[in-house]
C-alpha cells in the first residue's frame, strides 16, 4: 500500500506558529521496529553507501537505513514503506537527484529530503532549493561529511515529528487532499469529524488515499465542494463559514492550496452561530415590542395581546396571561392559551396559583422546574389539575399596589429561564404598568374636566341671568330717566367685561382637552371668521402664504386667532381701542397685524407692529390672570395657550420684524 502523507505546504496557523511544512510519520520503520528513525538512502557508489550506513549504525542515535541504488527503486519503496527522511546522491544511474525530489515531493511535500553529494555547482543548489530540498550536504572530505550528515537527519527528522506532534494536538481539524482529491493526512480531531460525516461504513483509521467525495458523498454541491475546488483550481487560499446538514454543525474553514493539493483547518462554529442567533433572535424581539407600543393604531388590550403573543413565541410557552387581583381571586383579563383549557375572564382562587407569590412578594417569580424549584407549590391546583410544570411571571404595580401578574408558563419542566428571558418579561410588564397608570391618571383628569366644565357651565349661567337683567334694566334707565350718559356708560362697560369673564372662564374650562377629532379645513377661512369678530377699527391685516390647509379643531383655532388678533388690536395703539389704559406705551398709529405660515409646514405665525411686550415679561403672558390692561381678564393668551396645547403643539413669543410682538405656533399641521 502506498504510504500516504500530506502532500502540501502549510503557512503558518495562528494557535501553533507553524511556518515550516509538517506532517506526521508512521512511528514504525520498515522492518517493524517501533521508534528507529528510518532513512531511505539512494545512491550508486558502493564505498559511499558503506561510509553512510556504518556512521548511522554505529550512532548512539536509533537508525533504520534502506538503500536503493536507482530514483526508480526508491519511489517503489516509498509506495511500499514509510520513511522518517530520504537522502539522496545527485548522480543516478536513471536519473539525478533533483529530478528525484521533485517526484518525492509530488507525493509527500514536507518528508525530510538532503541530498548528499559533491557532484553540481550553485545552479544546482538553487534548483535543488527551488524544488523543496531540506538540507545539502558535501561530502568532501567523505570521513568527516557522514558524521555532519548523521547530525542534519537527526535535526531534520526531530523538527519534523515535532510539528507533526503539534498538527495532532492541534484543538481544530485538518485535513490535507492531493490533486486527485485523495486524504494524505487527518490529524486526531479531523479523523474524529470525518468519520462522523461518512455515510457508508468504514474504518476511520484508514481514510488515506481515500477519495474526499467517495468518502463523503454529502459533501457535493455544498458550500465545502464550491470553496475547496475554488482553491484547488485558482491556487488562492480562502476562509468560509458554512452548515453541514448532515453534522447540524457549522464549521469555520479556512483553505490553504498548493500544486499537489490543499490543506483544511475547521473548527466548530455551532455554539458561536448559537449564540449570535440568539442575539439577532433577542434584537427581533424587542423591534417587534417596541413596534407595537409605539402603534397608535392599536387599543391596550390589543397591545397586551401582541405582547403575551410576543413572549410566548419568545419563551416558547404554552400558556401567557395578564390576569388581576379581584379580592381573593386570580381572573384572566387577556390570554392566550395554546391548550384551550384558559379563556379571558375565567377566575380561579389566587392561593391555588403560582401568581400568589409574584403578588405576595411583588417581586418576579422564576421557576424553570416547579418540583424541582418549589416543592411546597406542587400542592397548589395549578400544578395538581393544570399540570403547571414551569412558571415566569412578574407583578403588575399600579400606583404602588399589586393590580395583577404578566406571566407565561408551560405543562413541562425546564432547564432554566435565562437572565434575558426574564429581563424580557419585566420589560413587558412595567410597561403595562406604566400603561395602566397613565391610563387610571387620564381617567381622573377627564373627570374632573369635565366636573369643571359642567361647574362653569353652572356659573356661568348662574352669572348670565342676572347679567342680562342687569344690562335691560340699564338699558331702560338711560331711555326713561335720560341718565348720566357718563355713569351709564361705566355701568354699561362693568358688565360687558362681566360677560367677556364668563366666555374666557369658559373657554379657559374647556381648552385643556385634547383634540381627538381632527379635521382639515382651510386656513384663510378660519383667519377671516376671526378676524370678523375683533372690533379691530382701523386696524389692518396682512396674509403670507395662508392658502394652506390646516389640521385641527375648527372652533378652537377660530378661538385661538380671535385672542391672538384682540391681543394685538387691543394693546397695538390706543385708537384702535378707546378707552385703553394699560401700562404698555401706545403710539396713535393703526396697529398692523401679520399672519403668515412657517416653513416645511411647521405651523404659523401672529405679528403686530405694535409696542411689543417687554422681553422680561414673555415668560409670563401665558400665565392666566397675566395682563397689562386694567380692563384685561389676563385670560386672552391663556386660553391660546391651553388650544395649542390641546393641538399637541408649541407656542412661544418673541420680538416682531416691525418691533411688535410674534407668536409662534409649531406642532399644528399646516400644508
Amino acid at each position: 500500500m502506498k504510504a500516504y502523507r500530506r502532500y502540501n505546504f502549510i503557512p503558518t496557523y495562528p494557535e501553533t506558529g507553524m511556518d515550516t511544512p509538517v506532517a506526521t510519520p508512521n512511528r514504525h520503520g520498515a522492518d517493524g521496529t517501533a521508534g528507529r528513525v528510518r532513512v531511505l538512502y539512494v545512491d550508486a557508489d558502493c564505498d559511499d553507501i558503506t561510509a553512510v550506513t556504518e556512521t548511522l549504525s554505529g550512532s548512539p542515535d536509533e537508525f533504520t537505513v534502506t538503500v536503493c541504488e536507482t530514483a526508480d527503486d526508491a519511489l517503489t519503496s516509498l509506495e511500499n514503506a514509510s520513511y522518517d527522511c530520504v537522502v539522496s546522491e545527485y548522480r543516478l544511474p536513471d536519473r539525478n537527484g533533483i529530478e528525484l525530489l521533485r517526484a518525492v515531493r509530488k507525493q509527500s511535500f514536507d518528508l525530510p529530503f538532503l541530498l548528499f553529494t559533491d557532484d553540481g555547482d550553485e545552479s544546482v543548489a538553487s534548483d535543488a532549493i527551488s524544488a523543496g530540498v531540506t538540507d545539502y550536504v558535501t561530502k568532501t572530505p567523505l570521513s568527516e561529511q557522514t558524521e555532519l550528515l548523521r547530525q542534519r537527519i537527526t535535526a531534520a527528522v526531530a523538527r519534523y515529528l515535532e510539528e507533526a506532534d503539534i498538527l495532532d494536538r492541534m484543538t481544530d481539524g485538518f485535513f490535507a487532499v492531493d490533486e486527485d482529491w485523495k486524504f494524505t493526512y487527518l490529524n486526531e480531531r479531523g479523523r474524529r469529524v470525518i468519520g462522523r460525516a461518512m455515510t457508508v461504513d468504514g474504518d476511520t483509521t484508514d481514510l488515506l488515499g481515500r477519495n474526499i467525495w467517495e468518502t463523503i458523498p454529502s459533501l457535493k454541491g455544498t458550500e465545502f465542494s464550491k470553496q475547496y475546488r475554488q482553491a484547488m483550481t485558482q491556487q488562492e487560499p480562502t476562509s468560509f463559514e458554512a452548515y453541514f446538514e448532515p453534522l447540524q454543525t457549522w464549521f469555520e474553514v479556512s483553505v490553504y492550496p498548493s500544486p499537489t493539493g490543499i490543506s483544511v483547518y475547521f473548527r466548530d462554529i455551532t455554539e458561536r452561530h448559537k449564540h449570535e442567533e440568539e442575539i439577532r433572535g433577542r434584537e427581533r424581539t424587542l423591534r417587534e415590542i417596541y413596534g407595537v407600543i409605539s402603534r397608535k393604531d392599536l387599543d391596550f388590550e390589543e397591545k397586551v395581546e401582541r405582547l403575551l403573543e410576543i413572549g410566548q413565541n419568545a419563551l416558547k410557552a404554552e400558556t401567557a396571561a395578564l390576569s388581576h387581583i379581584d379580592g381573593d381571586m386570580y381572573v384572566f383579563e387577556i390570554v392566550r392559551d395554546r391548550t384551550g383549557a384558559i379563556e379571558a375572564g375565567d377566575a380561579v382562587p389566587l392561593d391555588a396559583t403560582n401568581c400568589e407569590r409574584a403578588v405576595v412578594e411583588e417581586q418576579t417569580l422564576v421557576l424553570a422546574d416547579i418540583a424541582a424549584d418549589r416543592p411546597e407549590l406542587t400542592a397548589k391546583a395549578g400544578y395538581t389539575e393544570m399540570g403547571i410544570s414551569c412558571y415566569l411571571g412578574t407583578p403588575v404595580i399600579v400606583d404602588g399596589s399589586v393590580y395583577g401578574t404578566f406571566c407565561f408558563y408551560g405543562t413541562e419542566p425546564r432547564d432554566s429561564f435565562s437572565e434575558w428571558e426574564v429581563t424580557l418579561v419585566e420589560l413587558m410588564g412595567n410597561w403595562i404598568s406604566y400603561e395602566q397608570e397613565r391610563e387610571r391618571r387620564e381617567q381622573e383628569l377627564t373627570r374632573q374636566r369635565n366636573r369643571l366644565e359642567d361647574f362653569a357651565s353652572v356659573v356661568s349661567h348662574d352669572l348670565r341671568n342676572p347679567l342680562n337683567v342687569a344690562v335691560g334694566r340699564l338699558t331702560l334707565v338711560d331711555e326713561e330717566y335720560d341718565g348720566d350718559p357718563e355713569h351709564v356708560e361705566s355701568l354699561r362697560r362693568s358688565l360687558e367685561r362681566m360677560d367677556e369673564l364668563i366666555d374666557d372662564v369658559l373657554a379657559l374650562a374647556r381648552g385643556g382637552h385634547k383634540v381627538i377629532d381632527a379635521t382639515e379645513t382651510s386656513l384663510d377661512d378660519i383667519i377671516t371668521a376671526a378676524w370678523d369678530t375683533v372690533e379691530s377699527s382701523d386696524a389692518t391685516l396682512e396674509r403670507v402664504d395662508t392658502d394652506a390647509r390646516i389640521t385641527g379643531d375648527q372652533t378652537r383655532l377660530q378661538q385661538l386667532f380671535e385672542n391672538l388678533f384682540r391681543n394685538s388690536v387691543e394693546h397695538g395703539s390706543t385708537s384702535s381701542r378707546p378707552g385703553a389704559d394699560d401700562s404698555v406705551e401706545h403710539s396713535n398709529d393703526p396697529v398692523t397685524v401679520r399672519v403668515g405660515t412657517l416653513a416645511d409646514g411647521r405651523g404659523f405665525y401672529v405679528a403686530d407692529d405694535g409696542p411689543g411686550i417687554p422681553e422680561d415679561e414673555r415668560d409670563e403672558v401665558f400665565e392666566r390672570g397675566y395682563t397689562t390692561s386694567d380692563d384685561g381678564t389676563g385670560f386672552g393668551l391663556a386660553i391660546v395657550s391651553e388650544i395649542v396645547d390641546a393641538h399637541g403643539g408649541r407656542i412661544t413669543v418673541a420680538e416682531s420684524e416691525d418691533g411688535g410682538v410674534r407668536f409662534d405656533v409649531t406642532g399644528v399641521q399646516v400644508d
